[in-house]
């Protein structure tokens, strides 16, 4: 039990993902947590106090001016109380708010008050979460250090398919787990992660990339980050926030992440190569937009270098460990690739199948080494990074 008298204060505001609360209030009590909850006037037309009051055997608070509250100063109370303030499901009112500093209801008021960390889980219909006004209020509350998981991506109560559902129950405990019980297996190692495409220019409108989306590695520097590593991550175009606390260096084509790359892996004990880097670029890039004047486009492609071989043939060499993204025959290709490059570790998928791999919220790996084949099941892609990590340190560590 893990969460072992650790003080969580879940804070629950108005949406339909509030009827989760139940499941993750017990889930976190199973882990040892001390769990109270504080409920919004909204969060009550969703799901009732005497609900959350039976599942975490704690009286509910619901109001700013409680008499019955410990001096009258139940937001103070509660705000020194807390090892970890949740806020699940945050919805983009209480976001917008939580931004502004108000405090006039008792979540709002506790969260200015306590000197415990704050993470919220978004939860709200799509457009919501994306527009202009949600994402500044998110930005600004990342860089005051807000903790921000999720949301995931799917089919939404309102009918809707994208961004904004809320996070599991279990992936929230799972968060909770390694903000109160960081892993340190990986202080004072250095790491060096590549994440995301490439965009290969043909004119100065065009070019050539793929479907990789980054979360696979930014989940990998987010974990090794939370896991005592100081992580440098090289990402290449991505709609994503860098994770906490990880040097980022931000490039746009294969030549410039080779670069990046290349030119610091010395510097670092461990290199994970997960970025999906172009194979080719145009050998030459038109100076003007090329005119649709003929019904073919011929583009001659010239090899773009190897990041990973070019690192795991390096002096001092860093211990590498490659990914290989396949559609089929994905065993045979991650071998050749693991001997061809002279890797320590390969990681495969199946990028065919459905619910993993490119955009998707989940992915599965198979760890090959010289000598053995080691499967990680569909789960987050951050569970799956955490997985991959407690591997590679115990090949590292040979």
């Amino acid at each position: 039990m893990n969460l072992h008298n650790k003080n969580i204060l879940l804070g629950i505001c108005g949406g339909i993902a509030a009827y989760k609360c139940a499941e993750l209030t017990r889930r976190l009590k199973d882990q040892g947590a001390n769990v109270r909850v504080v409920m919004t006037q909204s969060a009550k037309a969703f799901i009732t106090p005497l609900t959350m009051q039976a599942v975490s055997g704690n009286p509910v608070s619901d109001s700013l001016l409680d008499p019955a509250a410990e001096a009258g100063m139940g937001h103070i109370e509660l705000a020194k109380w807390a090892d970890l303030i949740l806020v699940a499901p945050a919805s983009a009112n209480t976001i917008a708010r939580l931004t502004a500093g108000i405090a006039d209801d008792l979540l709002s008021t506790l969260c200015l008050a306590t000197p415990a960390p704050i993470a919220i889980a978004p939860a709200m219909n799509q457009q919501m979460y994306l527009a202009a006004a949600t994402q500044a209020n998110l930005a600004t509350l990342k860089q005051r250090s807000v903790l921000i998981w999720g949301p995931a991506q799917g089919q939404q109560a309102c009918g809707d398919v994208g961004p904004g559902r809320m996070l599991e129950p279990d992936e929230l405990v799972q968060h909770c787990q390694q903000q109160l019980n960081p892993s340190q297996d990986y202080a004072g190692i250095r790491i060096l992660i590549t994440a995301g495409p490439t965009r290969e220019p043909i004119d100065p409108v065009r070019y050539l990339s793929n479907h990789s989306s980054g979360k696979m590695g930014y989940a990998l520097a987010q974990a090794a980050q939370q896991a005592g590593a100081k992580v440098t991550l090289v990402s290449g175009p991505v709609n994503l926030t860098p994770p906490a606390g990880v040097a980022v260096v931000k490039v746009m084509s294969a030549l410039e992440m080779h670069h990046a790359a290349t030119s610091r892996s010395a510097e670092h004990d461990i290199f994970i190569g997960c970025a999906a880097v172009a194979d080719y670029r145009p050998e030459s890039v038109a100076d003007n937009k090329i005119k649709k004047s003929n019904d073919e486009l011929v583009v001659k492609m010239v090899k773009n270098p190897d990041i990973l071989a070019d690192i795991a043939n390096s002096e001092p060499r860093p211990f590498c460990v490659g990914f290989a993204a396949e559609t089929q025959d994905v065993e045979h290709y991650a071998k050749d690739k693991l001997t061809r490059k002279k890797l320590d570790l390969i990681a495969a998928n199946d990028v065919a199948k459905t619910g993993q791999g490119f955009n998707a919220e989940h992915n599965s790996l198979t760890v090959f080494s010289k000598t053995d084949a080691i499967h990680i099941p569909l789960a987050s892609k951050l569970d799956v990074a955490n997985a991959l990590l407690s591997l590679v340190l115990i090949h590292y560590k040979k």
